[in-house]
């Protein structure tokens, strides 16, 4: 295996904001516009609450404190760690998974390789505390790149693991098995948390403890390991990586990836949050929100099926295909795309609430993915009542659609107007009227997805006004595809 710092040397990208300022979004990226996103791991197993179980069964006071003691006894004789023979992934069918992906209509997937926790779910050579070696004993990330690809979807893969300096600290103030130096290598450093990191506002400030250079140089290995093994098109990264300290190492790990895909002729890239990256050196990605307005670069929306967790929990509180249909025509038209994250039982199965959502994406794309994919932001994202919060932790916060919202997106000599709402026997697009950059003459005619019938249609100037079909056609968002001159 070349070196890191061979392959910086040896490739046109280099550590510094400057030289990475010349990564370019990857036209497959820019295309696909939905992909699915997995978190699966020991956080399955006791499926209460959301998948910072280990974080918070470590913290006196908390709901999943109690739960522990109740369900598993004191964390002296019932650790994280013994989650990992539970941990079975006994009916983990991975070709399976990748056809339901691409029923849905997913063109990406990017599982989590390694959370917060620390287990990591691939083969690594970095740690003995990973689903190859225990529990599955199964490469389950590499399993599934294999699926994955063999469906013609594009693979990624997201690494977590900057938070576990500290994600298991709360074991240190009281009788647990963190303090057992016997478990250290898994539980890590387990550094005091930082209290009021993630309300600051302020990602960026120097959080004491900083994690050291053994840390870091762990970390920058852990993830160009994945990069070789796994070939991902795409790295994920959570928060807490813009701290002063990460800024060398993640430097060091863009050039090397972005060199690693010239090498191989593929189009990859970063996802980051916040200010970890400068901009045009990466993809932005805004974790359950969206933006208010189109943005030049190509940025994501990260989001779950269910509004209470991102893994697998006993009762999840799920969002509604409509919803979540919404809100993918609402990001694609800012030019975005929509990571859309789904959290599997510990026995490998994928919950039939998380599948029921997959399948209804899948039935809508089917019909009006041609105003999705491969297409491009028209000149204004939309009009209609409705307003979208801007900002992460957002994604629930909004009225639900009507149709008098509309959104735009455009390909070859075809604008769509799709309505995120049943809009009635007539739909009304005020940005389309005679003031408007489409004139009559520029219309030859104007179809509804998913029917062969031209539609009759007014201009003036207060807008275009398009006859609906005698009964409406489909559900949750409907297409309406103007061909132009």
């Amino acid at each position: 295996m070349t070196s890191l710092d061979t392959v910086i040397a040896e490739g046109p990208f280099k550590p510094s904001w400057d030289s990475l300022k010349n990564f370019s979004v990857p036209e497959w990226y820019q295309n696909a516009k939905f992909g699915i996103f997995i978190h699966w791991g020991l956080y399955s197993v006791p499926a209460f609450n959301n998948e910072w179980y280990p974080r918070n069964m470590y913290r006196e006071g908390t709901e999943e404190f109690k739960h522990h003691v109740e369900t598993y006894g004191p964390h002296t004789e019932f650790g994280y760690k013994d989650f990992i023979p539970m941990f079975k992934a006994e009916k983990y069918d991975p070709d399976a998974w990748a056809k339901l992906f691409k029923q849905a209509g997913a063109r990406y997937v990017v599982p989590v390789a390694e959370h917060h926790d620390g287990f990591a779910m691939y083969d690594s050579s970095r740690t003995k505390w990973s689903a190859a070696k225990m529990g599955p004993k199964r490469d389950l990330i590499g399993e599934l790149a294999d699926a994955v690809r063999k469906q013609g979807l594009v693979f990624g893969a997201s690494n977590h693991h900057a938070e576990h300096w500290w994600f298991m600290g709360g074991g240190r103030k009281f009788p647990s098995d963190v303090q057992d130096d016997t478990w250290r290598d898994f539980y890590g450093p387990a550094q005091p948390e930082p209290e009021g990191w993630m309300t600051a506002g302020n990602y960026s400030r120097a959080w004491e403890p900083i994690p050291d250079a053994i840390y870091l140089d762990d970390w920058l290995a852990r993830l160009c390991e994945i990069v070789d093994k796994y070939r991902p098109n795409i790295m994920y990264f959570d928060g807490w990586i813009e701290q002063a300290v990460f800024q060398p190492y993640l430097q060091k790990f863009a050039a090397f990836y972005y060199n690693r895909g010239v090498e191989w002729g593929q189009g990859v890239a970063i996802n980051y949050k916040h200010h970890s990256m400068v901009e045009g050196t990466g993809v932005y990605d805004i974790e359950r929100g969206q933006l208010s307005g189109i943005r030049e670069m190509f940025w994501q929306t990260d989001t779950a099926v269910a509004k209470n967790s991102w893994g697998y929990v006993d009762g999840l509180d799920y969002k509604t295909v409509k919803d979540i249909v919404g809100d993918l025509i609402d990001i694609v038209s800012k030019n975005g795309t929509l990571l859309l994250n789904i959290g599997p039982r510990p026995d490998g199965t994928i919950p039939e609430g998380d599948q029921e959502i997959l399948q209804g994406i899948g039935e809508w794309l089917a019909i009006n993915g041609e105003a999705i994919y491969n297409t491009r932001p028209w000149h204004t994202f939309g009009e209609g009542p409705t307003q979208v919060l801007e900002g992460h932790f957002t994604d629930t916060k909004r009225s639900a659609f009507t149709g008098e919202d509309i959104r735009f997106t455009v390909k070859d000599n075809a604008l769509y107007a799709i309505a995120l709402a049943w809009p009635g026997e007539t739909i009304h697009i005020k940005s389309l009227g005679t003031r408007s950059s489409i004139s009559a003459d520029q219309i030859s005619h104007i179809q509804m997805m998913g029917s062969d019938e031209t539609l009759e249609w007014s201009q003036d100037a207060e807008g275009l006004h398009i006859n609906t079909l005698s009964q409406q056609l489909g559900k949750h968002a409907f297409t309406f595809k103007l061909m132009l001159n």
